[in-house]
């Protein structure tokens, strides 16, 4: 019998922070058939052996490398077996609501493929998790670093969308990766995340490619998680996570013209 959601969390050096997710996974999965997978790119601090040892239920993937968010992701989801699966970051935590909610959801807006969550900063405040898909002239304004020197700058504003209600429910051209229900015949039908990306602009190629298939990506107000933010990749150093995001940038205009 086939679990009612499948949940793929790729982590790397956030045990503490993975405990908590996998608790709150705990408590919103009560009354659902869940199916948790962890793929944990090769951390040094303990991760896999506290999953095992606290969630033995879980079906884990401990790589002997860091393969990348997509890869990772993949390696999970070509073997999930649920209509639904949720892309979850490993420094979250659920409402005891949050599953039951986004399954009804899924299963009542059969022309939605991803999903995406209000996202909630640890202290309470609303975290912006909705953007527009990405043109070339404000991913060139925050390569060179634009918003340090002017205050306004209108092609940043849009992509970010400064203007977006997260009050209200609707149709979005990308959420963010940290949420991201998707049904899995999306999936067969246009493929998994691009293993191109190691990290950064994966999930807007996924959303891009979504809406090209005919299928809506929606924000839901209703349905909420605490996400804490940039655990892992706060870990890189500064040139590294800069280099990594030109490139993936680079290859995601690259895909997108040719």
């Amino acid at each position: 019998m086939k679990p009612d959601l499948s949940i793929v969390i790729v982590s790397w050096q956030v045990k503490d922070l993975l405990k908590k997710c996998l608790k709150s996974i705990e408590q919103a999965g009560k009354n659902l058939s869940i199916e948790t997978w962890l793929v944990d790119n090769a951390s040094s601090d303990g991760s896999v052996a506290m999953a095992r040892h606290l969630f033995p239920q879980m079906k884990v993937i401990a790589n002997r490398h860091n393969l990348g968010f997509a890869r990772a992701n993949n390696q999970a989801l070509r073997q999930i077996k649920s209509d639904y699966v949720l892309i979850l970051n490993p420094d979250t935590e659920l409402r005891e609501d949050t599953l039951i909610k986004s399954l009804n959801f899924m299963k009542q807006n059969p022309q939605c493929g991803i999903m995406g969550c209000q996202i909630i900063n640890p202290d309470g405040s609303l975290q912006p998790s909705i953007r527009r898909l990405p043109t070339i002239w404000p991913i060139f304004l925050l390569l060179i670093k634009a918003p340090k020197f002017f205050s306004k700058l209108p092609a940043i504003d849009k992509y970010l969308a400064t203007d977006f209600d997260y009050t209200k429910e609707q149709k979005v051209e990308q959420v963010m990766g940290a949420f991201m229900v998707i049904k899995k015949e999306l999936l067969d039908k246009i493929g998994l995340f691009d293993e191109k990306f190691f990290v950064w602009f994966e999930e807007v190629d996924l959303c891009r490619r979504t809406l090209k298939a005919g299928y809506q990506i929606i924000y839901n107000p209703e349905i909420s998680m605490i996400h804490y933010g940039g655990a892992s990749f706060n870990q890189q150093k500064t040139l590294n996570k800069q280099w990594r995001f030109f490139k993936s940038a680079f290859y995601y205009f690259i895909k997108k013209w040719f």
